[in-house]
């Protein structure tokens, strides 16, 4: 019989617990096979290549919110749409694929860390940047 302890915690502020993370990770592969192998019949999710690059669960596991881009981000509202359309079959296929009690809720969002991240680096060639960078090497 298995000791569970309870983690003080429970995936506030501090972060998602193992137990979070690991079901994350299970949707995660899950979700990305399903749509790899076009498991998904829509005729808006034809032609696009779309990554899973995280899975975020609910500290009860009842909810997982999926975030996926499709590749060159090319249509992101109707593949989001086309994903919440057919949420049902995903949901059916998540229990079968994943061993949970409950198959949980799917909510789908636009990963747009890589949009944040080319933003970042657009602000970093800025002229005013770049001056201010090669001013604080130049005192060095």
């Amino acid at each position: 019989m298995a000791n569970h302890k309870k983690s003080s915690h429970g995936g506030g502020a501090s972060g998602a617990s193992q137990r979070q993370l690991r079901v994350g990770e299970l949707i995660r592969h899950a979700i990305a096979d399903i749509l790899a192998q076009g498991g998904v019949h829509d005729p808006a999710l034809e032609g696009h290549i779309i990554t899973v690059p995280e899975v975020k669960m609910s500290p009860d596991l009842k909810l997982a919110t999926i975030y996926v881009m499709p590749l060159g981000g090319r249509g992101i509202d109707e593949v989001i749409a086309a994903l919440a359309r057919n949420k049902k079959f995903l949901r059916g296929e998540v229990a079968h694929r994943v061993n949970l009690k409950f198959a949980p809720d799917l909510r789908f969002r636009v990963d747009d860390r890589f949009d944040e991240a080319e933003r970042i680096e657009k602000l970093l060639r800025t002229p005013a940047v770049q001056r201010d960078l090669k001013t604080d090497s130049d005192q060095d």
